[in-house]
Order: C-alpha cells, then structure tokens, then sequence
C-alpha cells in the first residue's frame, strides 16, 4: 500500500463542482486500480467562498492548500453583468492569482493535444496536424510587465502611459530547469521563446537560458525562437514542438493560441509550480456560468489536470498514462460533450463522459 497523499479540493464556482466531481470520480477509480490513497479536503474559492466568509480566499482555505500535497482547483467567477457585485468584483484577483502568490507559483504548464481523433474539430487543416500534436507551453509567472510599475501621464498635452518590465537571473534560470526537467520526460527538445533582437529582458533570457542549458542539460536539444516566428510555427507546424519555455507576456498569448488547436478549452489542463515542487492544477477555460448547473459542461481539462498531478506532484506514471489513454479511447470512440459535438452529432453530457473515461480505465 502506498503512502496516502493529501489533495486541497477548491472546485469554486460555475461549472468547477460539476467537473471537480467528474474528475474525483476518475481519481477514485484510479486509486481503486493502483491501490493508491488519497485524502481530499473540501475547501471554498472565488464566489462561492465570498457567500459565506466575504473573502475570496479565505484563511481557513489558505491552511488546507498549506498543509496538503497539492492543490486541484477547479474555476473561478462569475457573470459578466454581475460583475460589479460584491461576490465577484475582483473575483479572479482575489482567489487564483492570490492563491498563486500565496505560494509562490512561478512556472506554468499548459500542456496541448490535438488527438487524432479529434482532428476535424481543430482550426487547422487535417495536413497541418498530420498525426497528431503534443506539446506543453511552460510560461513564467512571477517577472516581465505585469509586475512592473504601470502609469499614466502627460506629455506635451497628449495622454500616455507606460508599463516597465523586469526579469532576474534566478527567475529565468528556474523556469529554464523546470522546462528541460520537463522535455527530459517527453520528446528531449526545447524551444526557448524570446525577442532578443530587440528587448534586454530577451537578451538576458537567452543567455541565462543558454548558460542553464550548457552546464546542466546538454543532453536536451535546445532551439531559440522569436515570439513572432513562434506564432507563426504553432499554427503552420506545431507537431514540430515537445516543450517551449517563455516568458509571462509572451506566454500568455502564446498558451492561449496553442489552447485553439484541440479546438476546444475544455481539452485543456494546466499547472503551476513553486521552486519547492508544490504545484496547483486546474482546467484551462473559465467558470462558464451560462451552462452551469446544465450537466452539459466538458470535464476533461480537468480530469487531465487530475492526471497532470499524479503524474508531477506524485511521480504516479501509470496512473496518469492510464486517465489519458481512457480520455484518448473515449474520444476515439466518438464521446463528444457539446463543446465538441458536430451538428449531427448526439452530445454526451457532463456525467456520461465521466463515465465513458472511468469505464476505460476500469
């Protein structure tokens, strides 16, 4: 029997609990195969949490994620219309991007798979994709402009602003190492995205990350490329990709349109890591609380961010190969929720693709 881990459970809001529990349905079933034991902690984020203690991110959710091995987190907000109410002004802010702080995330995975299945729900052209993608973005979270001084002001009777970025070398050479930790698991290639034909930060990314690279990966193959012709690579050949590490800004945008390949957000997992190995895993798409409560939301960027977990907090290999080979075999079998379903085709709902993937893996 394995040691038993500990779990920080903060479904939150909109269609979170609905997938959250899709995804510990998926857990248990894996547990039950592997004979592994996990011990979730319930705890409130986001809207839901302001209801009942008028914080987004309360103290007493701070210690549960403290004292557990990880944090599955589920989404967070709330309508647009009602975004000036109490419950979710400043929702986001206040709940991930505190609970990121909190614990000092700096890397972000934001893994992309078109399967070959699902091909024709992609953007691209079937030529494109050939036989697949697999590949994971790796953004820093913790330097660059959004952490910079930000300001209005005048000048010669014009209005103008100015947003300063800044990066250290140690925040650069951590987010290097996770990112060619990382290819060493997968396909042993690294892109580094920078635009150092121009900005200094980029030119000092490209050498801490080439310094990084020399003393402690060489066995990695590492290519440099700028941020425009990167953009450009994702949607003429992304197959050419396995781990590309960038910047926050950078990152960003570049996570974002990678997101678009599968042709759906709900494909998408993600995680965030601290220097310590601690990390929070959590679907990629938002709350989406137009279909909440319909039983008609895609639970597989959270299930996969389930795996992730297993896989990157608890070096569970099987277990994580075994929640995507079964996500893999549904899809191959023709389980679509809505997000995914053709015209012409049935959608499955929230619980009947839990099942078509607990199935699989049982």
């Amino acid at each position: 029997m394995s040691d038993i881990k500990r779990v920080a459970v903060l479904a939150g809001d909109g269609i979170g609990p609905e997938v959250m529990d899709e995804a510990l349905a998926v857990l248990a079933v894996v547990c039950e195969k592997y004979s592994r034991r996990i011990n979730f902690a319930q705890a409130l984020v986001g809207g839901a949490a302001y209801i009942k203690t008028a914080s987004h991110f309360p103290d007493e959710t701070r210690e549960i994620c403290a004292k557990s091995d990880a944090i599955l987190f589920g989404s967070v907000g709330g309508p647009v219309s009602q975004s000036h109410l109490p419950q979710w002004k400043g929702c986001e802010t206040n709940s991930i991007l505190a609970v990121r702080k909190a614990f000092k995330l700096a890397a972000n995975f934001r893994p992309t798979v078109v399967y070959p299945s699902m091909s024709s729900g992609s953007p691209l052209k079937a030529e494109v994709i050939g036989e697949g993608v697999d590949l994971i973005i790796i953004r820093e979270l913790q330097g660059d402009v959004y952490f910079g001084e930000h300001t209005f002001f005048e000048s010669q009777g014009e209005r103008c602003a100015r947003d300063s970025g800044e990066y250290t070398e140690s925040q650069i050479r951590f987010v290097a190492q996770t990112a060619f930790n990382a290819a060493r698991k997968r396909r042993n290639v690294v892109h580094s995205v920078d635009k150092a034909n121009v900005l200094h930060m980029s030119k000092l990314w490209r050498e801490v990350v080439s310094e990084v690279h020399q003393s402690e990966f060489s066995d990695v193959k590492l290519e440099h490329v700028l941020v425009d012709n990167c953009a450009l690579q994702l949607v003429k050949n992304p197959a050419q990709f396995d781990v590309i590490v960038a910047p926050n800004l950078f990152g960003d945008i570049l996570s974002d349109l990678a997101a678009a390949l599968p042709g759906s957000l709900g494909l998408s997992p993600s995680a965030s890591f601290n220097s310590e190995g601690f990390a929070l895993y959590e679907p990629s798409g938002g709350s989406a609380p137009d279909i909440a409560g319909k039983g008609i939301a895609n639970p597989i960027a959270q299930i996969l961010s389930a795996a992730m977990m297993l896989r990157y907090s608890f070096g569970w290999d099987a277990e994580a190969n075994a929640i995507e080979s079964a996500v893999s075999s549904a899809l191959a079998d023709g389980y679509r929720t809505a997000d995914l379903a053709s015209p012409n085709h049935k959608a499955s709902t929230t619980r009947e693709m839990g099942d078509a993937i607990r199935a699989r893996i049982s």
